[in-house]
């Protein structure tokens, strides 16, 4: 079995991608789903957040909503807004935000390989995340979220997909985020074939998002294939859809933290502690950290630049020497109590995509103590985690720009 292989993806028809593609799935709540669906009748949030078209109050998880993206899908299908390619292809897949541009090859990703972790995770999984998404695949027999892997950088892959860019686009659309989302169908015998040589010639992919995703897919493959007694490991259930970007080219944005109050400190207490572990300088504007070991604090009106000391830098640990863990272990457990940033609800989690007035915004609000803004970990830090069979520490990585639901689908027949 290949590493990747081509797949009849089930795209948007001719001219309809802006009328279907729509966030991924767990980055919008039901409530905002709603309504950004409103007057959208091909929105693809009708098949990945299929309980906005039922009572309000719907459980997400309840047996009519995965009975109603069965119905949605065939719906869109009947109606000529999806339309699935007569022979399987690759495609190359362009995000454009702002000035940042990457291109990527859509492709259907081994099971057999994710089991064995040649497709290397990164991050935990919670059980009712899983279930919730192969009761999904399981109601419209495909899989509709694509997960996010990365690729160490080849440069002859990074070609044949720019080659295909050239041409004319099978789906193009610009979502609401502004984010234009475009993608060709690589149908030439010999680029697909090369294609598939190059990439099982590669020791791993890794998963940048999409973790429940592939695990469900796993899931999944393992249940057919038990049930179907002339299994042979060509059937489309032995690969999940996946989207697949050279690490050079993708985006890791900072992932920032906010914190209730100083763990029954005061100020000058709680600052006097901080000093013993970072240099703290402080600062006439908010601090974006330029380099790793470097953090901007936000703390009554004031920010100040925390640089940790450079013993306290485990660097043989590929978790350990992460920005999120250095905090973590210096300064958010020993000092602010919070032993298990998971589950402790003093702590909250911002995205760099919201930018640094957000968190000052929570802090100057009252709601929030103190803010610490992070400098983004990087895609090698990833791979050295998944590559040491590790596990990053929760909201380590914000992806931008993310991938569009409906933009590629993967019909298991």
């Amino acid at each position: 079995m290949s590493l990747v292989r081509p797949f009849a993806a089930l795209r948007p028809a001719p001219g309809r991608a802006p009328e279907v593609i729509a966030p991924p799935y767990d980055v919008l709540n039901t409530e905002e789903a709603r309504v950004m669906a409103e007057g959208r009748p091909w929105s693809f949030l009708h098949i990945s957040k299929p309980e906005i078209d039922l009572p309000t109050g719907t459980d997400p998880y309840a047996p009519q909503v995965y009975a109603k993206a069965a119905e949605n899908l065939g719906r869109m299908r009947d109606a000529g807004v999806l339309t699935q390619d007569a022979a399987p292809c690759y495609y190359a897949y362009r995000l454009i935000m702002n000035d940042h541009v990457q291109v990527g090859l859509v492709a259907a990703a081994s099971v057999a390989d994710y089991d064995t972790n040649r497709i290397r995770k990164h991050e935990f999984t919670r059980p009712d995340k899983e279930d919730d998404r192969v009761r999904q695949i399981d109601a419209l027999n495909a899989q509709t979220g694509p997960v996010l892997l990365a690729y160490p950088h080849q440069s002859e892959v990074d070609s044949i997909l720019a080659a295909a860019t050239q041409e004319a686009p099978d789906a193009d659309g610009v979502a609401e985020s502004g984010v234009r989302h475009t993608l060709w169908a690589i149908r030439d015998t010999g680029s697909i074939a090369r294609l598939t040589t190059l990439f099982d010639a590669m020791p791993a992919l890794y998963i940048a998002d999409g973790h429940h995703r592939s695990a469900a897919a796993s899931r999944v493959c393992a249940a057919r294939k038990a049930a179907n007694p002339g299994h042979t490991g060509t059937e489309a259930y032995n690969y999940f859809l996946s989207v697949i970007f050279p690490h050079h080219q993708m985006r890791i944005m900072d992932y920032n933290r906010v914190i209730k109050d100083l763990n029954g400190l005061d100020e000058p207490g709680f600052m006097a502690r901080v000093a013993e572990n970072f240099m703290v300088e402080m600062e006439n504007a908010p601090v974006k950290p330029a380099r790793p070991g470097e953090f901007g604090l936000y703390l009554n009106g004031r920010w100040m630049r925390l640089t940790i000391r450079a013993d306290l830098i485990p660097h043989q640990d590929p978790v350990g020497r992460l920005d999120v863990s250095l905090l973590q272990n210096n300064l958010i457990a020993p000092i602010l109590g919070i032993q298990d940033p998971r589950r402790d609800k003093r702590i909250d989690f911002v995205g760099g995509i919201r930018g640094l007035a957000e968190l000052e915004r929570r802090v100057d609000s009252g709601e929030m103590a103190l803010a610490f803004s992070l400098h983004p970990t990087g895609m090698e830090d990833l791979m050295a985690v998944a590559d040491a069979n590790e596990v990053m520490p929760p909201k380590s990585t914000w992806f931008e720009p993310k991938l569009a639901d409906g933009m590629a689908s993967h019909i298991l027949k």
